[in-house]
């Protein structure tokens, strides 16, 4: 691990960046950080992992990041469930052994617009790969064991004071904090933010167990990772298995009543009652969440941020927790950079927020509670008991709607760093297309070179130009070398595919996110420029 001799009691150190947070996101954010040159410490109490499977589906857009953090393979090869096993999940009717039942739209939809497929591992695994890495890199201090307290900021500075639990103290300064310390966030709380959403007031457990009868009895189905049990008593929540591995290892949430303790309540029979059968199971773990739905009023204050569910908090419904959290780290962590090394404007780091939270609000809003909603009026409406025919017809519309998935496409179209369409929106809706659109991710596509767009992606910004003159080529890199601001050009035809684009002149963000995109050059390069970069 790297070294954490340096913080030593009534001491203080600076760093460029703290990270009061050592889980996945503060990770990932040091990582992100770490490999752009930037000097951070993260600060974390836990000096071992949490080996409860929770936070598994990570998209294919995440896996994105971890192939820029040069750990995708790593990644795989951590994996527990058999590789090319199905991520998605099966949707059932009253119980895993009712009669209705179907496989929703898969997530493999829209790989192809994405680098990297998806993968399926326990969030613990997911944090030890980005351990690993985090230790390679030099310029990133891991404070393990220790607790952060008090959080201050002037004009210049933020700081924070630890202790760990040998009475030792220290104070941290630097000249950004991030907080990626939970969803009951000690950083957000003392800087003063607030937080909204809906809260359904409802307890859910979370049980871990092993059980070989259930993994025979779930053969009925296709091979799936996750399988959704609807109730109609159960207002839209669901019962919900999942795999941790292929054959025995299991994870459960369901609502429980207000009162449920580990001692006062039957979960083998609540088990049993999901499942539609009596199996012998053994149980690893018992804990307990509230269902609501979060956000931060703002994810920046001064020197000092947040990210994660710090940010943004949410039932593991749909899989957008982690997801959502990685994406924090990587839109934050080129702009704090950016901002440190001074080629990125005032308005650029205020941009993090300006970007990410409205994509959280509406999926919180939009893709979760009303999914829950949605479902509670759908069960309260159709019940096989009351009318089948009628059911079954309403089940049928169900199998065949649209999948959210397929409109699930977070941009940043509304962004003032974004040179976007007029009246442009930041939201979490959209389509997955091949064209370049100016806010939205980048889709890969193949060069001459027979190597991918991907594989060509600098670390700063980077202009795709397809079938262009060598002297517009020429005036971006001037207008990029006399601002300071980092640019790699990809030059090709305007063919073998790359027409899909239907631009062919694309300005690629740290994050592959496209600031900007024409066939023509801009009225102004340097203003554009500018724009991008928060100046």
């Amino acid at each position: 691990m790297n070294p954490v001799h340096s913080v030593g009691v009534d001491s203080t150190n600076r760093y460029q960046v703290v990270i009061v947070g050592g889980g996945p996101v503060g990770v990932a954010l040091a990582v992100d950080l770490g490999l752009r040159g930037i000097s951070c410490a993260v600060v974390e109490r836990r000096a071992g992992l949490q080996t409860i499977p929770k936070g598994q589906n990570l998209g294919p857009r995440t896996l994105e990041h971890f192939y820029f953090w040069g750990i995708a393979d790593e990644l795989r090869k951590a994996r527990i469930m058999p590789k090319g096993y199905p991520m998605s999940g099966v949707t059932v009717y009253g119980n895993l052994m009712g009669d209705y039942w179907y496989v929703p739209p898969q997530r493999e939809q829209v790989r192809q617009y994405y680098y990297q497929a998806g993968e399926r591992l326990p969030q613990y695994l997911t944090e030890n790969v980005l351990r690993a890495r985090m230790a390679q890199l030099p310029n990133v201090t891991n404070l393990l064991g220790w607790t952060a307290e008090t959080i201050s900021q002037d004009d210049s500075t933020a700081r924070v004071t630890i202790t760990d639990s040998a009475g030792g103290r220290a104070v941290l300064e630097a000249d950004f904090l991030v907080g990626c310390d939970g969803s009951r966030s000690r950083v957000r709380s003392q800087i003063g933010v607030e937080q909204s959403g809906v809260d359904f007031d409802q307890i859910m457990v979370l049980a871990v167990l092993r059980s070989r009868e259930l993994h025979e009895a779930l053969k009925r189905f296709p091979d799936r990772a996750t399988f959704h049990v609807m109730r109609p008593e159960l207002n839209g929540y669901w019962q919900f298995f999942g795999r941790v591995d292929v054959g025995e290892s299991f994870f459960f949430h369901a609502p429980v009543p207000a009162n449920t303790k580990t001692d006062n309540y039957d979960f083998l029979a609540l088990l049993h009652q999901a499942a539609g059968f009596e199996f012998a199971a053994e149980l690893d773990y018992v804990g307990f969440w509230d269902l609501r739905v979060s956000v931060a009023n703002t994810y920046q204050v001064g020197r000092v941020l947040i990210a994660g569910d710090a940010a943004h908090s949410h039932p593991p419904y749909g899989g957008y927790g982690l997801n959502s959290g990685l994406e924090d780290a990587k839109n934050l962590g080129w702009k704090l950079a950016a901002t440190l090394e001074g080629w990125g404007g005032s308005a650029l780091l205020q941009s993090y927020s300006d970007e990410r939270r409205p994509i959280f609000t509406e999926t919180g809003e939009d893709f979760i509670a009303a999914g829950i909603n949605n479902d509670a009026t759908w069960l309260d409406r159709y019940n096989p008991n009351r009318n089948k025919e009628e059911f079954e017809e309403a089940w049928a519309a169900r199998i065949g709607r649209p999948s959210r998935v397929l409109s699930y496409e977070p941009n940043y179209e509304g962004s003032p760093v974004i040179d976007g369409p007029p009246g442009g929106k930041s939201s979490a809706h959209g389509t997955h297309t091949f064209s370049a659109r100016a806010g939205h991710h980048i889709a890969p596509q193949f060069l001459s070179s027979e190597r991918n767009v991907f594989e060509e992606l600098g670390a700063g910004f980077t202009l795709l130009a397809f079938g262009v003159e060598d002297s517009v080529v020429a005036a971006f890199e001037h207008a990029a070398a006399a601002a300071r601001i980092p640019l790699r050009v990809v030059r090709d035809s305007f063919d073998g595919g790359r027409e899909a684009y239907e631009r062919q002149l694309i300005l690629v963000r740290p994050d592959q996110y496209v600031a900007w995109c024409d066939n023509h050059v801009p009225a102004g390069i340097h203003a554009l420029l500018e724009r991008v970069t928060g100046r």
